[in-house]
């Protein structure tokens, strides 16, 4: 059996499921219903924000449904009356057995990681932020347990010295459509063999939690090269920040986009700000000194060095902790 020949339903939420939904029915793969989240309220005026998927499958003119609970008789009725072959999940809630197994074929997730390593929320974040030299992206067909399925496809792709989340983002979004649509044609076809997840070392696998905001504040008594891939893993978005303080009082706090380390030794406490009050800003940390190239005052848009001086020029009275 060809993959475009299958009832396919698809599951996801964020851009990063958009990409891939758009390439299978590019390629004329049969959507028969996209599964996304219900709209929430959301910014000042609290107006309902409808996910990009929602966006991305009403614009290709394809049902959608955004069930608030998914073991609602009446979206397990509806997902029924689809007859689905396969289900594909991308960036979606944890689903249970009555909907993950519903398909004639089973459903499988792309996951941004090469799996075992790195289950959970934030993988492309957590993988810099570990200082990785490669990750990738991990079909797997749904099971009981979190990311534990068995493998169907993989791919690698470096990290780059300049890479940040927000690049790797983007490679892997686009390599995950080639992925889903290769993992697509070898379950129709039946011509592959699954890896199973087993007799594997829990204590060797790196975990990838979700990432709140007290996870994204710099520790500055940290080694230099330590600073630049938290700043990395978590750049343009969540970003690392940094509360600043003058004579011992917090006086606000910045996010740090891009920076770089210089290897130095110095008997500066970690933390000290340095600035020429034109171009440069710098901060002492364990081994050296983190030269800052972009960041952001609470309240302040994003600036470079420049434009934040030419407002700030007591930058040196003050410093990170």
């Amino acid at each position: 059996m060809r993959g475009k020949d299958l009832r396919i339903v698809f599951m996801g939420t964020p851009e990063f499921a958009v990409a891939s939904l758009k390439k299978l029915v590019e390629e004329g793969y049969n959507i028969v219903a996209v599964v996304t989240t219900p709209d929430k309220p959301a910014g000042r005026g609290q107006k309902l924000h409808e996910s990009d998927v929602k966006v991305a499958a009403r614009e290709l003119g394809l049902p959608i449904l955004q069930p608030e609970k998914l073991r609602d008789p009446e979206f397990v009725a509806a997902m029924q009356e689809l007859k689905p072959d396969l289900g594909i999940v991308i960036a979606f809630r944890m689903l249970p057995e009555v909907i993950w197994a519903m398909p004639r074929l089973g459903t499988f997730n792309l996951h941004a990681s090469l799996l075992p390593q790195y289950r959970g929320a934030a993988p492309i974040n957590w993988a810099i932020i570990n200082g990785e030299k490669e990750t990738g992206i991990t079909t797997f067909l749904l099971n009981h347990e979190i990311d534990k399925g068995a493998i169907v496809g993989q791919w690698k792709e470096p990290i780059l010295a300049e890479d940040n989340i927000g690049t790797m983002y983007d490679k892997l979004m686009t390599k995950g459509c080639d992925l889903v649509v290769e993992t697509v044609e070898k379950i129709a076809s039946g011509d592959f063999t699954a890896i199973e997840q087993m007799h594997i070392d829990e204590a060797t696998l790196k975990p990838a939690p979700k990432i709140f905001k007290d996870d994204c504040r710099i520790d500055w008594s940290w080694e230099g090269e330590r600073i630049v891939n938290f700043v990395r893993g978590l750049s343009p978005y969540p970003a690392a920040w940094s509360p600043m303080f003058m004579e011992g009082e917090e006086r606000g706090s910045a996010k740090i986009f891009e920076v770089k380390f210089e290897p130095k030794q110095h008997a500066f406490e970690a933390g000290k700000i340095f600035s020429d009050g034109k171009e440069s800003i710098s901060v002492s940390c364990a081994d050296g000194i983190i030269h800052i190239h972009s960041m952001q005052m609470a309240g302040k848009r994003r600036m470079s060095n420049h434009d934040l001086l030419l407002g700030f020029r007591d930058i040196e009275s003050y410093s990170f902790r």
